[in-house]
C-alpha cells in the first residue's frame, strides 16, 4: 500500500520538507509515503475564495491515483488518536487499496474534495498552518505503523 499526501503549495520552508522526508523514509516499503506538491491558485484582490478553492480542489482531485481510497483532512472532520489511525492503517493495508490524504492551502479545501473523500480526518479543533500539517501526518503515520508493529516509539 502507499499513501499519497496531495497538499496545495510548494516552495514551502526547509525545515518542512526536513520533517516530512525523515518520517516518509522510516516508513516500509508496505506503507510508502509519498508527497505531491500541487500549486497554489494565482490570488489578487479580486478573486473570490470560491474560485481559489475550486482551482485548487480541481488540481488536488486530478492528482488522486486512479482507485485510490480518499481521505480529506479538515478540522471539521473526526480526530483520531494514535491507535485509531493505526487500525485505519491497518485496515487499508489488509484492502490493499492505495490511500489519498488531501490537504489543502490556506483557504481549506474546495468542497468538491471534501464530498469525493470516503472520510474526513482532522488533526486539531486547531487551525494549522497547512505545511506543518505535513510533517504532523508524516509523522503520525510513522508513529500509528510502530504500534501496529509493536515498536518502543509509541509510548
Amino acid at each position: 500500500m502507499r499513501i499519497y499526501l496531495l497538499a496545495v503549495g510548494t516552495r514551502l520552508a526547509p525545515w518542512i520538507t526536513a520533517g516530512f522526508q525523515d518520517y516518509a523514509a522510516r516508513l516500509p516499503r508496505e506503507c510508502a509515503l509519498r508527497l505531491t506538491e500541487v500549486p497554489t491558485a494565482k490570488r489578487t484582490r479580486n478573486t473570490p475564495v470560491a474560485t481559489v478553492l475550486d482551482k485548487e480542489g480541481a488540481r488536488l482531485l486530478a492528482a488522486v491515483p486512479d482507485g485510490a481510497r480518499v481521505l480529506a483532512l479538515d478540522r471539521s472532520g473526526e480526530r483520531w488518536d494514535s491507535p485509531t489511525l493505526s487500525t485505519a492503517i491497518n485496515r487499508w493495508m489488509l484492502d490493499g487499496r492505495d490511500v489519498a490524504l488531501l490537504v489543502g492551502g490556506p483557504d481549506g479545501l474546495a468542497p468538491a474534495c471534501l464530498q469525493r473523500a470516503e472520510h474526513c480526518w482532522s488533526l486539531s479543533p486547531l487551525t494549522l498552518p497547512h505545511g506543518l500539517v505535513r510533517v504532523v501526518i508524516a509523522e503520525q503515520i510513522y508513529r500509528a505503523f510502530s504500534l501496529l508493529r509493536g515498536h518502543p516509539y509509541h509510548r
